[in-house]
């Protein structure tokens, strides 16, 4: 099993920032990928940005985010917890969701936090 615990949402006016952590403990040492989602009222969950545990930490992130977001992980390579962050600079109303970490093994994003929110004001 694997556990994860993010925080860092809250209010912010557009063209603000924010950063958001993910902390994954438990079962993490086979970590395959981590990510971040999103969820807007009246919406599907998006995956927003990901990061390869190895292969260079490579990284994805979807078009409405690219070049505003940043997604980045810890290095400490023998910490059983694993930390993933997501930067958030010049947000905008339409980012205003309920925002998820989530981590994949192997088999698919199986491991998914409590979500939190985050607001943007016009």
């Amino acid at each position: 099993q694997v556990q994860l615990v993010e925080s860092g949402g809250g209010l912010v006016q557009a063209g603000g920032s924010l950063r958001l952590s993910c902390t994954a403990s438990g079962r993490t040492f086979t970590t395959y990928r981590m990510g971040w989602f999103r969820q807007a009222p009246g919406k599907e969950r998006e995956l927003i940005a990901r990061i390869r545990w190895n292969a260079g930490s490579s990284t994805y992130y979807a078009d409405s985010v690219r070049g505003r977001f940043t997604i980045s992980r810890d290095n400490s390579g023998d910490n059983p917890k694993k930390m993933v962050y997501l930067q958030m600079n010049s947000l905008k109303p339409e980012d205003t969701a309920v925002y998820y970490c989530a981590t994949d093994l192997g088999d698919g994003w199986n491991y998914w936090g409590q979500g939190t929110q985050v607001t943007v004001s016009s």
